[in-house]
């Protein structure tokens, strides 16, 4: 989900032609009242000029009335002031200040529209009380309703106003969750994608490492001299390399498709190969026999079942340890523990190899390794010893609520 870039120029013209539109339609209105008025009455050449020109003058100005609204307020109030006392008949100008006004509340400039109300309420009376004692222009009916005229359209304005503030906010409001949705969208599909680029790195390394050591092995054993004079030694050797070669290619294709299968579209089918888990240890151990290493495996604790994403965090630790063993250290036996705590599991897997030439381990399978327990609230730590490396990780049984609500 992305927002739509904005279309300044669309806007500017859209509200240009409110403006005219607006000007146009007031200057209608008032004229024709004014002609209407000005039946049966009389004026003078430059009364005439005077009045129609502050009635183009007033009307032309409400085509800025939103970008200067108190200038165009305090103009139109002046052209009424003007325009009335001059002309002989008394037209519909006032509706040019009417609606300044309401657009000087509605854009927020509220206490200028009230001080501008007040001071036409003020000049009214002013100048009823300089005019002669026994004529008055403006009765007090009209001096009431004028009032009632002016209270209701800064009532109407300010609404408008809270209105217009309340759906922009909500506007806003909407934008923030859209984007924040879409950064955790982008930030979930990061996830997922770093999580299946360990899952393919630990199944196609592991595998694949000792596919290489199996086929390597068989290709030395049968290029040793004492084969050439007992084929039949030589075809049993290759036979048993081949049938480790196609356990070993059989189990990976197995978890690969396991793997890939999380990125089935809705509605496919679910893989129906078994996850795995430390429940298939053993065939991971004899894989790794078969590959010339001696893996020795010991548990310490009472085993108790482990929910899958646990389950298999865990066998891949082990499983790239032992990728690790196989293709770096030259070892030829490792142990592996599991010890199953009150609140934690424990795995350390030790070989008796060469170590590594630093204290950060062997790249990104170490990362690997240490992102799974990480991810689970545990840790993961590596050191050489006095034999060869040791890999210790520690996974917490806490964390497994947690983990999966977060799936």
């Amino acid at each position: 989900m992305s927002d739509s870039p904005p279309r300044p120029f669309a806007g500017r013209l859209s509200e240009r032609g409110t403006d005219i539109a607006v000007a146009v339609t007031v200057a209608v209105i008032v004229t024709g009242g004014t002609l209407w008025s000005m039946r049966g009455r009389s004026e003078t050449f430059w009364q005439a000029a005077l009045g129609w020109a502050l009635i183009a003058l007033a009307c032309g100005a409400l085509y800025f009335r939103r970008r200067r609204p108190v200038a165009v307020a305090l103009f139109t109030l002046a052209a009424c002031a003007a325009y009335y006392p001059l002309s002989v008949s008394d037209g519909p100008l006032l509706i040019t200040f009417v609606i300044a006004l309401y657009t000087t509340a509605a854009e927020g400039r509220f206490a200028a529209a009230v001080a501008l109300g007040i001071g036409v309420m003020l000049m009214i009376a002013y100048g009823e009380v300089r005019g002669p004692a026994d004529q008055r222009h403006v009765s007090d009916e009209s001096v009431m309703m004028l009032a009632g005229w002016l209270l209701s359209i800064l009532v109407l304005a300010r609404a408008q106003r809270t209105r217009t503030a309340y759906l922009e906010e909500v506007r806003a409001r909407a934008l923030a969750a859209a984007r924040e949705q879409e950064a955790r969208a982008q930030q979930s599909a990061t996830e997922e994608r770093l999580r299946i680029a360990r899952e393919v790195h630990d199944v196609l390394g592991h595998s694949i490492s000792l596919i290489n050591v199996q086929s390597s092995a068989a290709l030395h054993k049968l290029g040793k001299k004492q084969h050439a004079a007992d084929p039949a030694t030589a075809l049993v050797t290759a036979e048993e390399a081949l049938e480790a070669v196609k356990s070993t290619s059989k189990d990976a294709l197995r978890e690969l498709r396991s793997t890939l299968g999380m990125l089935r579209g809705a509605g496919e089918a679910a893989p129906t190969a078994p996850a795995s888990g430390l429940d298939r240890l053993p065939e991971l151990v004899e894989r790794a026999r078969s590959a010339g290493l001696d893996v020795e495996t010991r548990t310490q604790g009472d085993p108790r079942p482990l929910p899958p994403p646990l389950d298999l965090a865990a066998y891949r630790i082990v499983q790239e340890s032992l990728t690790n063993v196989t293709r770096h250290a030259q070892a030829t036996g490792a142990v592996i523990e599991l010890g199953y705590g009150t609140d934690e599991l424990r795995l350390v897997i030790e070989d008796n190899g060469l170590g590594a030439p630093d204290e950060n381990g062997q790249g990104s399978g170490i990362r690997g390794m240490a992102e799974r327990a990480r991810a689970f609230g545990g840790d993961l730590s590596t050191e050489n010893t006095e034999h060869g490396f040791r890999v210790t990780a520690r996974l917490p049984f806490s964390s497994i609520t947690t983990t999966q609500g977060a799936e």
